[in-house]
């Protein structure tokens, strides 16, 4: 009976000590103010829908708040996503993430820093399509001047940038000299990680492999990125990644 008394008020004693550890790392991220910036809303036209619900997940468990932008833009093109090709329907990307932002959107044009603590952008083609032009252009590619200027805003100010899948590569247009990860160089399940990632250090910037589950801060331009859906693994990985990716925001908020 002692025996089982001891071990129990050692669980005991663990259970709480696991408590205040996590009411600690709470009150630390507790009422940060985070913008999300979508691109559209599904991933070969738009936001990577999985990619947007695991940012949003991650942040409320973070305690963190949340207002969601998107530019007010036409998408570069519209795909069927059952056929995996192009239509000749026109759509709005501010329209369209409203769909993944539940109505509750703003014009990126309404982004103000002062109003937030960090910045995340998801993932997607409409990353590479929408929000910049590496989708066709590479690494000559432009970025959206609304987003550029946000993206600026919040390195100008030290506040941290989140970045996953295809997004960092907006970070390395903007950025010279800043490190991202896309994933991991030469390695079968990661299949465009390679390319990308010569890319980006073509623009003068660091590539850093890191895996599905794992995120890369960039400590000097506070920077945090993460490969998602760039690797062909379980949606699972992906959430852990993006997890990761949230939480070191967070921390630098």
């Amino acid at each position: 009976m002692l025996t089982l008394l001891h071990h129990g008020g050692r669980s005991l004693l663990t259970l709480r000590t696991v408590h205040r550890v996590n009411r600690a790392l709470y009150s630390t991220v507790m009422g940060k103010r985070v913008a999300v910036v979508l691109a559209g809303c599904g991933v070969y036209d738009g936001s990577e829908i999985h990619e947007a619900s695991a940012v949003l997940v991650h942040l409320s468990r973070g305690g963190a708040s949340v207002n969601m932008f998107a530019p007010n833009v036409d998408q570069m093109h519209v795909i069927n996503h059952l056929k995996g090709e192009p239509s000749q329907e026109k759509r709005n990307v501010l329209v369209e993430s409203a769909r993944l932002a539940r109505g509750n959107i703003q014009d990126l044009s309404k982004l103000t820093v002062k109003d937030h603590d960090a910045v995340i952008f998801p993932g997607g083609f409409g990353a590479a399509k929408n929000l910049c032009t590496w989708a066709v252009q590479g690494k000559d590619c432009s970025v959206n001047d609304e987003v550029k200027a946000a993206l600026q805003a919040f390195h100008s100010e030290g506040k941290p940038i989140g970045l996953c899948c295809i997004s960092p590569v907006l970070a390395a247009k903007v950025f010279a000299g800043c490190e991202v990860t896309v994933g991991i160089e030469n390695d079968d399940k990661y299949p465009d990680t390679t390319g990308t990632a010569a890319a980006i250090n073509e623009l003068g910037c660091k590539h850093v492999s890191k895996g599905v589950s794992d995120s890369h801060v960039d400590e000097k331009n506070k920077l945090v990125t993460t490969c998602a859906f760039m690797c062909n693994a379980p949606i699972h990985e992906i959430f852990d990644g993006i997890g990761s990716m949230v939480q070191g925001v967070l921390k630098l908020a």
